[in-house]
């Protein structure tokens, strides 16, 4: 991911960010050899609808609305469990919501820029960050289960 110019902040089209991420769903679904539902591609596509996190009632909500699924809040949960184990998606704590991962082919921890303004959510791909937890890890005999680095401030295009 070029970090000096990230999509989420700059113009481009949405859609072929939406249409990129279900190919390489249902790329990484069918190489791990499990299905991507209908419902599961339709939560990671409400996921992939901007830059910005989604919460799981979030997504019920416009199921409801745009679908007419009355589905259950476990059901979306389950959907979303689906999408973490595969990789397709990441959960952000803080926020308690969902993003698009930008790599779902590559195995990775997540680091995350929130803008507390807009929303808008970049995913960073960094060795150094990665290398240099792993190193106090090491120091403090302390054992990794995973990683997710949240920073959050303001966007360039809230700073204006």
């Amino acid at each position: 991911m070029n970090t000096k110019n990230p999509t989420a902040l700059t113009p481009h089209n949405h859609d072929s960010c939406i249409a990129s991420a279900l190919e390489k769903a249902q790329q990484v679904c069918q190489r791990n050899n499990v299905r991507l539902t209908e419902l599961r591609l339709r939560v990671l596509e409400l996921v992939w609808r901007s830059h910005k996190p989604l919460g799981a009632y979030d997504i019920l909500a416009v199921l409801a609305k745009e679908d007419g699924r009355n589905a259950a809040p476990p059901t979306v949960y389950r959907a979303l469990d689906f999408l973490l184990e595969q990789g397709l998606i990441h959960r952000i704590a803080s926020l308690n919501a969902f993003i698009g991962c930008s790599d779902p082919e590559c195995p990775h921890q997540g680091y995350f820029l929130i803008c507390n303004q807009c929303g808008i959510t970049l995913e960073l791909h960094s060795d150094k960050v990665s290398k240099s937890i792993q190193r106090a890890a090491l120091e403090y005999d302390f054992q990794i289960s995973h990683e997710m680095v949240e920073v959050v401030g303001v966007c360039p295009n809230c700073k204006v």
